[in-house]
């Protein structure tokens, strides 16, 4: 109830926050406006009114000062106002007094900002001018013992629950921890500040849990090598470590997400099955191989094997394991077994059911996961949007889009195309073939050019390096397959380019860029490109304009580097180095290092900011820094 009060002000203040100037007329004050030179605090029933321009002068010199931000038309700031009285008045009565004070954060919003604030009320106890959070109870005991307690001249602010690492203590810290989890972020960063709370509450609470589990930031501005050492490209990052070992986070970002999730990572990467039913129901009706590990008890020198390798891939598969003799038979397994076994509707003649891979005392963990890899796939699976990141990365991939469908009615219907893709995929092992819904995929149908094919069935293949291939749309049987398979391998096949009309005139300072000049233009290995991604409904990419054209101006003399750019909505970008996932996302592509572009990082994109990481950067700058 709490949160959603909280997320219903955040959003109102955000909806507010830029007319309440216009809404919010306060007749009391109209009279004094003319001859306050903004400086002076008013007093209104005891309580101090602090805004933009009088409260860095009001707190010159001031020990301690209970300050609220409020928005005139919260109600729990409304209901508030009498109590904030009191404590106003009790706290005037301690020795020495403590000023109370409030903030119209929807009128003084730089202090909003710089404050954080993200929901109403919020209070900050401001001790010697820095802010100190307060997340107790709203009420006047709870605020008056908690500002009291921090106006004693002794108090100290509790140390962070977060550790902070630095090159002194990195390694020697996540080397020693079961498991620990690291932000990397940078001072800058909006997302990172808008963690930091979140994070630092969640820290708090897992180092009171039993075994504690550590949280920990990293400066990857100050820290570059460790950021460098771990693949650190954007912020913030974060990645579980486990003894040393790194692991991607791919939990929520606020404080109850953040502990549940590193709970769960904190425990065993298999579950325990005893049950036959549990399994043969899962063979029955999965969607995914079953992997089961049989021991003969936890003691098993094997079954510890088995989890440290089911540990690195738990975010990828689901594991279990049983030390029961029924399930044993079943899986027509012994102990010291791992049993993967595709379910029902994924079988063929043309593959095995099930694989077993003995492990023994000798084994290599990379071996069973090795073996966890192999054999997750069957033949031709069912590639959807939920195990796609998951189980189809590999390239070149080759998908048959029709309407999918396992339920009851249209299995048969379903099982007739696939099996079609069968008698193909079978003789080609270097691929991997898969069956997927064309609703759920009408995106990248439509970006084959095989959106309106006529055909019941149509066929793609996604390449290496981001390239797509569609098949000429006519009925699929599996010779037609084949003839497109082969064509393919044989390098005859023209990938699809989404792609604007190539510019007829491009002499401008900023060179245009589309589908089909991408790789003459960018990729070009005489010259440095800097190419923006940019889409134009985007905001960020407005406003950059001047500033980028102006660059290509101050360059345009300079025969070896390009100022580019690229409306990334309507053109493909035949290679994955360049990936935008945000606008504008802006690459410097070397010359010498097309296939290894430097994305432009940090929030300068000014004509300095980005003279200074081109001439970092740059291998054919002719001008010298003076000249330009």
């Amino acid at each position: 109830g709490r949160l959603q009060t909280a997320c219903m002000v955040l959003l109102l203040s955000m909806m507010f926050a830029d007319v309440a100037d216009v809404d919010e007329v306060d007749d009391s004050d109209d009279e004094e406006d003319d001859e306050d030179d903004g400086t002076e605090v008013k007093d209104e029933n005891g309580v101090l009114v602090l805004t933009d321009s009088n409260f860095d002068t009001f707190m010159e010199g001031k020990d301690t000062v209970l300050v609220e931000f409020y928005a005139p038309w919260c109600g729990h700031c409304k209901q508030f106002a009498s109590e904030y009285e009191k404590i106003a008045q009790s706290l005037k009565e301690n020795d020495p007094p403590i000023p109370v004070a409030k903030v119209d954060a929807t009128k003084s919003s730089s202090l909003a900002s710089r404050f954080e604030v993200s929901g109403y009320p919020t209070f900050k106890i401001m001790k010697k001018g820095e802010p100190v959070e307060y997340d107790g109870a709203k009420n006047e005991q709870a605020i008056v013992a908690q500002v009291k307690e921090v106006a004693q001249p002794d108090w100290k602010p509790p140390p962070e629950a977060t550790l902070v690492l630095t090159k002194d203590n990195f390694d020697d810290v996540v080397n020693n921890a079961d498991i620990i989890l690291v932000e990397f972020y940078a001072p800058w960063c909006g997302h990172c500040k808008q963690l930091a709370p979140e994070y630092e509450k969640a820290a708090k609470d897992l180092s009171q849990r039993s075994p504690p589990i550590p949280l920990a930031k990293v400066d990857a501005t100050q820290e570059k090598d460790i950021a460098i050492r771990f693949g650190v490209s954007g912020y913030p990052t974060l990645k579980i470590f486990r003894k040393g070992k790194a692991f991607d986070y791919n939990g929520p970002r606020e404080k109850s997400g953040i502990v549940d999730y590193m709970s769960e990572q904190a425990g065993p990467p298999s579950k325990q099955v005893q049950m036959v039913k549990q399994v043969s129901e899962l063979i029955k009706d999965g969607d995914d191989a079953v992997i089961v590990g049989v021991f003969s008890s936890e003691q098993d020198t094997t079954y510890d094997l088995y989890l440290e390798a089911c540990h690195v891939l738990r975010e990828d598969f689901k594991f279990l394991h049983t030390f029961s003799l029924d399930l044993a038979k079943l899986l027509k397994a012994s102990p010291g077994q791992v049993v993967m076994v595709q379910p029902e509707k994924f079988r063929s003649k043309y593959e095995k059911a099930s694989h077993t891979l003995t492990i023994k005392d000798s084994t290599e963990v990379s071996e069973v996961q090795d073996f966890f890899k192999k054999h997750i796939l069957p033949l031709v699976g069912h590639r959807k949007q939920s195990n796609d990141a998951k189980r189809y990365t590999k390239r070149p991939l080759v998908v048959v889009y029709y309407g999918v469908d396992f339920g009851f009615d249209f299995r048969k219907a379903t099982q007739f195309w696939r099996s079609k893709v069968l008698e193909v995929a079978k003789d080609f092992p270097e691929y991997t073939f898969a069956i997927a819904d064309e609703e759920d995929y009408s995106d990248e149908l439509k970006s084959l050019g095989l959106s309106d094919s006529g055909e019941e069935v149509n066929v793609g293949i996604l390449g290496a390096g981001g390239k797509k291939f569609a098949m000429e749309p006519e009925e699929l049987d599996s010779e037609v397959l084949r003839e497109f398979i082969m064509a393919f391998k044989k390098g005859k096949l023209k990938p699809v380019i989404k792609s604007q009309p190539v510019p007829k005139n491009n002499k401008g300072p900023v060179k245009v860029v589309v589908g089909k000049t991408f790789d003459d233009i960018v990729m070009d290995t005489k010259k440095d490109v800097l190419i923006e991604f940019y889409a134009p409904w985007c905001g960020h990419c407005k406003k950059l304009d001047p500033d980028y054209t102006a660059l290509g101006k101050k360059y345009k003399n300079e025969k070896n580097l390009v100022i580019a750019k690229m409306d990334a909505t309507a053109n493909d970008v035949p290679h994955d180095s360049y990936k935008t996932e945000g606008f504008p996302t802006i690459y410097f592509a070397p010359s010498n290092s097309k296939q290894s572009p430097i994305k432009f990082e940090g929030g300068d994109r000014t004509i300095e900011g980005f003279s200074k990481f081109l001439e970092q950067h740059a291998t054919k700058l002719s001008q010298s820094k003076d000249e330009l």
